[in-house]
């Protein structure tokens, strides 16, 4: 798998998100759309994908997907799928993304999580380019696997912090 620098796709990724923020949100007008991913974070390495989180009203959560996929979205196949989360992309090209669209409260919150503690935090940003870099060569399903435990381990630790007094 080919990593990019930042400077190779970030400003690229951010056009194509402007656009795919403006079309979700017509469509959804009463969502939430954040840009996610490594492509969201300032000096991180990525293979230069975007990721979207649409955040919604739990009731409007079916609701939401049925649009989506009526104005050309297909659901992920293979993905966690569930009442509170749903896996969408856009394949068209030059303008490819995924969706993950979020029940408002949910425990998949926890993409905004992880993406706020690497922005807050550049040393984090520096171990996960260091993963990625490290497992590049490996399969899509070892690769997955190679990141998750750096994912868990700074979820944890953010819950952690926040408990704190």
């Amino acid at each position: 798998m080919h990593l990019l620098q930042p400077t190779e796709y970030q400003p690229v990724i951010a056009s194509r998100f402007a656009l795919a923020r403006a079309q979700i949100q017509r469509l959804l007008p009463n969502a939430v759309v954040e840009h996610i991913g490594s492509s969201a974070i300032p000096g991180a390495v990525s293979k230069g994908d975007l990721d979207i989180y649409v955040s919604v009203a739990p009731s409007d959560h079916a609701t939401s997907i049925s649009i989506l996929r009526g104005h050309g979205y297909a659901e992920k196949l293979d993905t966690l799928r569930n009442e509170h989360l749903c896996m969408l992309e856009w394949h068209y090209p030059d303008e490819a993304h995924a969706v993950q669209l979020v029940a408002r409260g949910s425990p998949f919150e926890m993409f905004l999580v992880f993406r706020d503690a690497l922005l807050a935090c550049p040393a984090l940003v520096d171990e996960y380019n260091q993963i990625k870099r490290s497992a590049a060569h490996l399969s899509a399903t070892e690769y997955r696997a190679a990141k998750s435990g750096f994912i868990e381990r700074v979820l944890r630790e953010t819950k952690s912090q926040e408990r704190a007094p």
